[in-house]
Parts: structure tokens; sequence; C-alpha cells
């Protein structure tokens, strides 16, 4: 009865191994340090930013950039990012943009809300003060001179696809088998992103691009019988390219081209630090529309000015046979 009782009160084995790993009840696996996600436009984005100097710069806001593939199922949801918008946002910091906040103003629109109400102090600890509150001052919200808008528009599958099976081995039933396969295949996202400037809503910049994703699958196998034992070993290698990664890399080069456009720079000023389009995305587009066009000349419509718009020389029409106005008098000449 003892001995049950002592071993009723011990602690069991994962309690035991709770308090060796500090507390947890297991020990995660890994251990990969945080890095930083850049792509291959990454640092010709820097070098942009760093060849416009500490001068002026146009403030930029980013509007929702929208999933518009319709490519979704029930078990794993959206194929594509749905914070494309805050993409835009890092690739614009990286390209050295002042940024203002259009997308999230719960915070700033609350708070607001408080001062105007004379509830919010940026001193509480004081004491009671009826003039402690924060003022809100005309004029003390920034603006932006150009916002960037679209969207992620095409997700396509399999586009291309290429593979090959192997199989061989002896003709005897208890023979040697092996066998191998290879395949690949390739998929396509695009952006269509616009640059518009805020107080005309001229659209001033178009950026188009789409990447090819490659995949590839690797599966070898072996079959025999040893000794009257069956042995079926198999193994397989895939890889494939991170799609939200290849978003990133279309909305980084399209934001390159708006940023060189408000710097003023050349297109190519910086792709130096980018791999050639020949190499990182063969099958890129791009238009950029630097200055809306021209419009043609409206000329003004034709207005009357003649003497009968003026209401004193009106006069009822008492005779029936009077003589009707000249038609230099009805076409407009004063």
């Amino acid at each position: 009865m003892a001995a049950l009782a002592a071993q009723a009160c011990a602690a069991p084995a994962w309690a035991a191994d709770r308090f060796r790993l500090g507390g947890q009840y297991a020990k995660p696996i890994g251990g990969a340090p945080a890095t930083e996600n850049p792509t291959p436009y990454s640092a010709a984005l820097r070098c942009l930013g760093a060849s416009a100097g500490q001068g002026q710069k146009p403030r930029l806001a980013v509007s929702a950039i929208a999933d518009m593939t319709g490519k979704r199922d029930l078990t794993t949801g959206a194929k594509l990012t749905q914070g494309a918008d805050l993409f835009v946002l890092t690739a614009l910091g990286r390209a050295g943009l002042p940024l203002v906040e259009r997308g999230d103003r719960v915070i700033s629109d609350a708070e607001r809300a408080y001062a105007s109400a004379h509830m919010l102090s940026d001193d509480p600890a004081a004491p009671a003060d009826p003039q402690r509150f924060r003022a809100i001052m005309a004029g003390e919200v920034a603006g932006s001179d150009y916002y960037v808008s679209g969207g992620l528009t095409e997700l396509n599958y399999n586009i291309r696809s290429s593979g090959g099976d192997v199989a061989i081995g002896a003709t005897r039933a208890e023979g040697l088998k092996a066998s191998a396969s290879h395949a690949t295949y390739v998929i396509t996202v695009a952006v269509d992103l616009r640059l518009v400037r805020t107080r005309s809503q001229e659209i001033v910049g178009i950026a188009s691009y789409r990447k090819e994703i490659v995949g590839r699958e690797i599966k070898p196998g072996i079959f025999d019988f040893f000794n009257g034992t069956v042995v079926d070993i198999s193994g397989g290698k895939s890889a494939l390219e991170p799609v939200q990664l290849a978003v990133r890399t279309l909305i980084e080069r399209a934001v390159y081209d708006f940023a060189a456009t408000l710097y003023g720079r050349p297109a190519n000023a910086c792709l130096a630090e980018a791999p050639a389009p020949a190499q990182a995305t063969p099958a890129a587009r791009a238009e950029l529309v630097v200055a809306a066009a021209p419009r043609p000349a409206v000329s003004a419509p034709v207005t009357y000015g003649g003497r009968y718009l003026d209401r004193r020389t009106w006069r009822p029409l008492d005779d029936a046979n009077e003589a009707a106005p000249s038609p230099s008098e009805t076409i407009g000449a004063p």
C-alpha cells in the first residue's frame, strides 16, 4: 500500500521533461534566425533612394491592392497574398519615399474623436487642468501627392509541363526492378499597378509585369524480393519557387518604375543592381506613362448675345402682321 502511494506521488516522466525543458512540454524543432526578406530588386530601390539625396520628395499613400484572380479553394483559401498593399509600402520605403497612412486609421481616428471630446491628454499624469486636452489644429494631417493602386490580376496554373518516367528490371518475377520519374511545371502570376496624382486624380504611371514560377519533382524507387521478403523503397524531391515571393518581386519591379519617374531618374539608373531582364523575368513587360497626353483644344460653344436678351426691349406682339426679326438678329449679332 505504501509503495502504491509513493508511486502515485512520484512525478510522471512528462512532468520531469517539462522541468528539464524550462517549463515546456516539448522542445520546438528548428531554430532558424529571422532574416530580411529582399527580392532581386530591393538593392535597386535602395540605390534610387540614395541617389535622390535629401531634397524635398513627394509623399505617397497606398490604396488597397486586391487579389483579383479569384483563385481560392475550400481547404487552403486564397492562393495569393491578401496583403499586397503591405508589399507596396515596404517597396516604397526601400526607395526612400515619404509615406502617409491611409489603410489603417483605427487608432488615429479614435484618438481624434477623443480629442474632439476634450478627453485626450498628452500628459494624463499631471494634475487636473481643463486646458490640458490635446488640441486639434487645422492642417495637421499630412496629405499625399500621389498614391498607388491596382491589383493582382493573373494566376495561371501549369502553362507548361514536361516530365519522364523510366522503369528497368529483370524479367523474372523475383528480379530487381527500379524506376525513376522527373517532372517540371510552370505557373505565372501578374500584377497591374498605377500611380495616381492625388489632387487631380490623373493616372501618371502604369506598370504591368508578370513572372514565371518553376516547380520540379523527382521520384526514384526500387522493388525487389530478399529471401521471400518484399522490399519496396521509394523517395522523392520537389521544389517550388515561393509564390508570394514572386508577387513581392513583381511589386518591387513596378514600384521601381514609379520611383524612378518621381525622382526624375532614367528608367535603368539602378537596374544594374538587379538581374538582367533576360535572366530575371524573361516574360516581363511594362508600360510607363510619364505624363498625361495633351488633350485637344475644345472650342467654346457659340452663344446668342443679341439685343433680344435685354428684357427691356420685350413687348407684346399686338400685330399679327408685324414683320419677323431678320436672321442676323436671331443668330447672335449684337
